[in-house]
């Protein structure tokens, strides 16, 4: 990975382009590679070394927080983006399937917790049916209990969005712009800026 950065970053140097940031995201969760730490050590010395002035952003559903290695890795990038879609377990479970028995959305905002707001907090906010369960998390209920734990997390920033591309499941729904912008409003309101990516 190391060298395969350095060769990418070399190449933009001679091509006199300089990358606004380098994100570790994709189809899976980063933090769940066994060699994180170091990699995450390894991007910050070459960032230094070729665009002093790019960002590191680390897009992660949080769940590996509580391994020293991995939490010490996400304090060290510029952007730790850190997913919550929901204040209930029950919405979570069946928006995001966590695969840990125990997961519960306390234990992840304590966890997010230890960051004392210097984190983006990101929430997909989505609407529709998946095994004959509702998954709706723009309800007044959902969206109230969810301000509140923004309330109390005091991110630097939240990123909302929703569904961007086809799903698994054909009966979820994109939540309406118009929605997002009205959740964006309130994160406003309590003082936080908000990014919204309809």
């Amino acid at each position: 990975v190391c060298a395969a950065l350095e060769d990418k970053l070399q190449q933009l140097q001679r091509e006199s382009v300089t990358p606004d940031v380098i994100t570790f995201a994709g189809n899976g969760e980063p933090t769940m590679y066994p060699e994180f730490y170091d990699i995450i050590n390894d991007t910050l010395v070459l960032r230094n070394r070729y665009f002093p002035d790019t960002k590191i952003s680390v897009l992660s559903n949080g769940l590996h927080l509580n391994k020293k290695e991995v939490f010490d890795a996400m304090r060290k990038v510029d952007n730790p983006i850190l997913k919550l879609d929901s204040a209930f377990d029950k919405t979570v479970r069946l928006i995001d399937r966590p695969n840990t028995p125990g997961y519960s959305v306390a234990t992840q905002v304590e966890l997010y917790k230890q960051f004392q707001g210097n984190f983006i907090l990101q929430t997909m906010f989505l609407k529709g049916t998946f095994e004959g369960n509702v998954i709706d998390n723009t309800t007044e209920e959902e969206i109230s209990a969810w301000l509140g734990l923004v309330r109390e997390l005091r991110p630097r920033e939240v990123m909302i969005y929703t569904i961007d591309r086809e799903t698994p499941v054909r009966e979820l729904e994109k939540a309406p712009i118009g929605v997002l912008q009205e959740i964006a409003r309130k994160v406003n309101e309590i003082g936080i800026p908000t990014i919204v990516a309809g």
